[in-house]
C-alpha cells in the first residue's frame, strides 16, 4: 500500500499499535512475522504514513493476543476514511450532539435514509457501512433532537427505482412520527437563500460545527461568523416550510406518486 502525508487519525492508531508491540517486548519483525507482513508494513502502520484494512486490524489483535482492542480502535479511528475528506469531522460531532439541524436539497438527509436508497446513491459498499454507522444515533437511549426540513423536490427524484423510493418515502412518514424529530417539506417557488445543503451539529456544551456542501464537495466550520447566517436562513426556511403534519400529508402523496 502506497505511503502517504499522516493524518490525526493515522498516527493515532499507529502509537496505539506501538505502545501494545512495546508492551509486548515485540520487535517490529516479530510482529510482522505473527501478523504475515513486512516490517516496512508494521512501521508504515506505526508511523501513520498508512491508512490499514480493517482486516488488519483484526490480524494484530490475534497476533498480539487484545482483541478487539484494534478493530475498535480502527472501527473509531479510521472507518471515517469511508467519509470523503471534506466531511470526516461532522461524523463525530453528530454522534455526541444534543440538537442536530439540517437543509437538504438534493437527497434525502443522510439519518433518514434506507439502506436501499443509500446503496442506490452511494459509489461504494464502505460508504453505505460508514452511512449505517451514523443512524446508530437515532437508537440512543436518548438521542438528539432532530431538525430537517427537505426540499420538495428531494421526494420525485428517482434514485434507483420506484419501489425504492416508494419504500424511502414511506420511511420518512414513520421518522416524521419520532419524538425527538422534526421533519419538514419545504414547497418550491421560492429561494431559500442558500447555495447548498447544510448540517449543523449542536453539543450539550453549546459548541457547534457546521457542514455546509458547495460545487466543489462541501466545507466543515465551527467559526460563529459562518455559523450564525445559517442559523438565521434556517429559522427562516422552517418558518415558510409545510408544518409537520402538512410535511407528513405531502409525503404521502409522494408515496401514492411512487405506487
Amino acid at each position: 500500500m502506497a505511503t502517504r502525508k499522516p493524518t490525526p487519525q493515522t498516527v493515532a492508531f499507529g502509537q496505539e499499535v506501538t505502545r501494545a508491540r512495546k508492551e509486548r517486548e515485540l520487535t517490529r519483525v516479530e510482529l510482522a512475522k505473527r501478523a504475515s507482513v513486512t516490517r516496512s508494513y508494521i512501521a508504515q502502520v506505526e508511523l501513520g504514513t498508512t491508512r490499514c484494512r480493517e482486516e488488519f486490524a483484526k490480524r494484530l489483535d490475534v497476533a498480539m493476543d487484545c482483541a478487539p482492542t484494534f478493530l475498535d480502535a480502527w472501527d473509531d479511528l479510521l472507518r471515517s476514511a469511508a467519509y470523503p475528506k471534506f466531511f470526516t469531522d461532522y461524523p463525530k460531532a453528530e454522534a455526541t450532539a444534543a440538537l442536530l439541524r439540517a437543509f437538504e436539497l438534493t437527497a434525502v438527509h443522510g439519518l433518514f435514509q434506507t439502506e436501499a436508497y443509500m446503496r442506490a446513491l452511494l459509489g461504494s459498499e464502505q460508504a453505505v457501512e460508514a452511512r449505517l454507522k451514523r443512524q446508530a444515533i437515532l437508537k440512543r437511549k436518548v438521542p438528539p433532537k432532530i431538525s430537517v426540513v427537505l426540499s420538495e423536490p428531494v421526494l420525485f427524484a428517482d434514485v434507483g427505482d420506484p419501489a425504492i423510493m416508494k419504500a424511502q418515502c414511506e420511511h420518512l412518514i414513520e421518522v416524521a412520527r419520532m419524538d425527538n424529530v422534526a421533519l419538514q417539506i419545504a414547497p418550491t417557488g421560492r429561494y431559500w437563500g442558500l447555495a447548498g445543503s447544510f448540517n449543523l451539529a449542536t453539543q450539550p456544551t453549546g459548541e457547534e460545527l457546521l457542514y455546509m456542501a458547495n460545487a466543489r464537495g462541501g466545507v466543515t466550520t465551527s467559526d460563529p461568523a459562518d455559523i450564525l447566517p445559517v442559523v438565521s436562513t434556517f429559522s427562516f426556511i422552517q418558518a415558510h416550510a409545510l408544518s409537520v403534519d402538512e410535511s407528513i400529508e405531502f409525503i404521502r402523496k409522494a408515496v401514492t406518486k411512487w405506487s
